[in-house]
């Protein structure tokens, strides 16, 4: 079974393990890209990082953590943007939730999101729909995104 039952991922949490989701495609302007949310233990707290990478894998290169930042012009894309932090592990995957659209029942172990995305790619990366059959999301049009 991929995904953890919530007492493990509370328990992964607990003793310091960080936890991820792959959240799906993510469209901007020409380019597309793919969004995972972290949740990571830190000096007795939790953060939760969103990563939006551009989606450069192929079914040999699935490493989410080596592809390059969709926006290249943010500092932030490095490590992943900061959403929040929380001071207990359920309120973290609350926040997660919340601030990302992650679904309770779709954490994975930490580097696990790649399967996520390998199945994606295997599916011919579908436009419109994340791994739980929801709408991909799109960016905010700008001069440099056309909304597509």
């Amino acid at each position: 079974m991929r995904y953890l039952a919530e007492a493990f991922v509370l328990g992964a949490l607990r003793r310091g393990r960080p936890v991820e989701q792959f959240l799906g495609p993510i469209h901007a302007a020409e380019r597309l890209g793919v969004r995972y949310v972290e949740v990571r233990p830190q000096a007795g707290k939790y953060e939760i990082f969103l990563h939006t990478v551009e989606d450069v894998g192929h079914e040999n290169f699935l490493d989410l953590a080596e592809f390059p930042p969709l926006d290249q012009d943010s500092e932030e894309e490095d490590f992943g943007r900061l959403v929040t932090t929380a001071t207990d592990p359920l309120a973290a995957l609350e926040a997660a939730e919340n601030g990302t659209g992650a679904v309770r029942q779709r954490w994975v172990n930490a580097t696990m999101a790649q399967d996520e995305y390998a199945d994606f790619v295997r599916a011919g990366r579908p436009r419109h729909s994340s791994p739980d059959g929801t709408p991909g999301q799109r960016l905010k049009a700008s001069p440099d995104n056309d909304g597509d």
